[in-house]
């Protein structure tokens, strides 16, 4: 059997969805197509030679403005992989409550090829094409961070949208993920691995999915495969082990797989990968090549961290993991997702589990659009509250709170606290949203099904209150 591509996957995913509830092929077909796909060729001159590079920006709603994704750099991107990626952005941010709709881009290019100077040149002529056919923004089409870029590709986005529009006092706003100093918002860098860790903390709040998975307790001591030490699964197994008490039993890269049955350092592994740009000779776990197979380890969590269709026919057979976490877009495919659904594994699907990115770049949007830092306003003064607070308490009880105390309790959040704090809300929240459907609806039996219920459902009533069709 010919296997589906990356958006045939997506889409097959949502049409299960789309089976149990009661939408007209129209409206369904309306939901499920891509507004508008440009692809772009430019050439560079690097190094005496002229270059000429291809990339693409994909809409695939604009049921909400300004449509939300990353862009990616990847010596591998193609269109179909760009517009399954701008319809999950669609969905995820549908289901968490973001006001955004859904788009992504890429450029296809391999980022370790090109220096510093020769990365910028390539940004900002791809920024230039970007905005000359509509496709950035602050008020339609905002990128973000994505595999191969960073802050640094970010602030030379929004560099070059300021000189293109000198005037507009929202230039910030058209691209998120900035460095701090740029715009940016603190919490940003870690926010989809930190989303992971909230979403986790959320399920494992829930005794009967818990147990539904073959697991119980909390999350401490919980034995996990992480696939990917970049950006989202570094801060996830950092986050869970250090806060949560899990024990990373292996972590898996391109080069290979590193294992502790007694539990791995996620930061000394991390620091490991960066000095090294290897895991190899990490000296505190055995190591094997076969880095894949290991995805297939006894565990209690697996959490696929790094590329799509990651697990799929030929291996969701002999995953032994009992709780699936998609911290990646799309790392099980619509065949693998089936069998491991027929083999009772829970799977927290990717349109919920990496929402947190989007949702602290909705957070960075909204400060740059607002012109002030979060907390700014009220800080000073929730603090001279609690100070009121703690010596009402003196007074009334006879005893002096020590410094330490006193200082914890009226100390005001910043702006990292305020950010944490609506991640943390919007994840609860977007579990709570799934848990309901999973639990209320008879023909609804993995939390995938459900969330697509919920995103469907609030898009196509966006389209109905707005007249579209």
């Amino acid at each position: 059997m010919e296997r589906l591509s990356f958006r045939q996957s997506v889409d097959r995913m949502v049409d299960r969805a789309l089976a149990v509830m009661e939408l007209d092929p129209g409206t369904a077909a309306a939901i499920k197509a891509c507004n508008s796909v440009l692809q772009v060729k430019f050439p560079v001159k690097i190094r005496g030679q002229i270059q000429v590079f291809t990339g693409w920006r994909a809409v695939h709603s604009t049921h909400r403005l300004p449509s939300k994704g990353g862009i990616r750099y990847a010596p591998y991107v193609n269109q179909d992989e760009i517009e399954a990626l701008a319809a999950l952005m669609t969905y995820k941010c549908a289901i968490v409550d973001i006001p955004f709709g859904g788009s992504k881009g890429g450029l296809l290019i391999d980022p370790s090829k090109y220096d510093r100077d020769e990365m910028q040149l390539i940004t900002r002529r791809f920024t230039v094409e970007l905005v000359r056919k509509g496709f950035l923004s602050p008020s339609t089409n905002v990128p973000a961070p994505d595999m191969g870029t960073g802050q640094r590709e970010m602030a030379w986005i929004a560099d070059t949208y300021k000189h293109l529009f000198p005037d507009d006092i929202n230039h910030m706003a058209c691209v998120t993920g900035k460095p701090v100093q740029h715009g940016g918002i603190r919490g940003r860098e870690e926010a989809t691995g930190r989303g992971v860790q909230y979403a986790l903390q959320e399920f494992f709040r829930h005794p009967d999915a818990v147990k539904r998975v073959g697991l119980s307790g909390g999350l401490d001591g919980k034995r996990v495969v992480i696939q990917g030490l970049g950006n989202v699964g570094y801060h996830a197994a950092k986050f869970l082990s250090e806060e949560d008490g899990i024990k990373v039993i292996a972590v898996i890269e391109r080069d290979g797989v590193l294992m502790n049955d007694d539990g791995l350092v996620i930061e000394e592994v991390y620091r490991h990968l960066v000095e090294n740009k290897t895991i190899l000779g990490y000296p505190n776990a055995s190591f094997d090549e076969n880095g894949k197979k290991a995805l297939e380890l006894e565990c209690d969590i697996l959490i696929p961290a790094a590329m799509e269709e990651q697990i799929t026919s030929d291996n969701a057979g002999r995953i032994q993991a009992k709780l699936v976490a998609e911290a990646a877009n799309g790392p099980v495919t619509y065949e693998a997702d089936e069998i491991l659904r027929e083999r009772g594994i829970g799977i927290l699907p990717d349109a919920f589990m990496n929402a947190g990115g989007v949702a602290v770049s909705y957070f960075e949007w909204i400060r740059n659009l607002s012109h002030i830092r979060f907390g700014r306003m009220h800080r000073r003064h929730d603090e001279l509250r609690r100070h009121q607070y703690a010596a009402l308490l003196e007074e009334h009880t006879g005893t002096v709170i020590s410094d330490k105390i006193r200082n914890k309790i009226v100390r005001g959040a910043d702006e990292i606290d305020l950010v944490r704090s609506g991640l943390d809300d919007t994840m609860r929240s977007g579990f709570q949203q799934i848990q309901e459907v999973y639990e209320t609806n008879d023909k609804v039996n993995d939390y995938r099904t459900a969330a697509f219920v919920i995103a469907i459902d609030k898009i196509s009533r966006s389209y109905l209150d707005l007249g579209i069709y």
